[in-house]
């Protein structure tokens, strides 16, 4: 099932703690962390189809310059945990086998409200 919560209040120096099951049956799944559905500071998007972690930022409803990671270390099926730390200037995802995914924050946000979780991803726990 999809998620939404509009009052996170994430700052830099915080991090999201998202332990979940991935569905057997998923293309992929995504997080995203902005203002609302239509600004998004980062949009973490496995995508199992195509082997590959897109993330990317949304401004007013558009998408992007998309920043690819071909290090997709789970799989379908399996229950993962990820670590997403907001820094001042970027975010850091840490996978569960420990490699690290960097994206910008090219909105400059200094505070997330919102948070999505959309597709194949059962969450399990969540902590800021």
């Amino acid at each position: 099932g999809n998620i939404e919560i509009l009052n996170l209040d994430m700052k830099p120096g915080n991090t999201l703690k998202v332990k979940g099951k991935i569905s057997p049956d998923t293309v992929g799944f995504s997080i995203n962390l902005g203002c609302n559905s239509r600004d998004l500071a980062f949009h973490f998007n496995p995508r199992f189809n195509e082997s590959v972690i897109v993330c990317n930022s949304k401004c007013s409803d558009s998408w992007q310059t998309e920043h690819r990671d071909h290090h997709l270390s789970f799989f379908r099926g399996c229950t993962v945990k990820f670590f997403i730390e907001m820094l001042s200037d970027k975010f850091r995802v840490k996978l569960p086998d420990g490699h690290e995914v960097y994206f910008p924050n090219r909105h400059g946000y200094c505070k997330i409200n919102y948070i999505s979780i959309l597709g194949g991803f059962k969450m399990i726990s969540f902590k800021l």
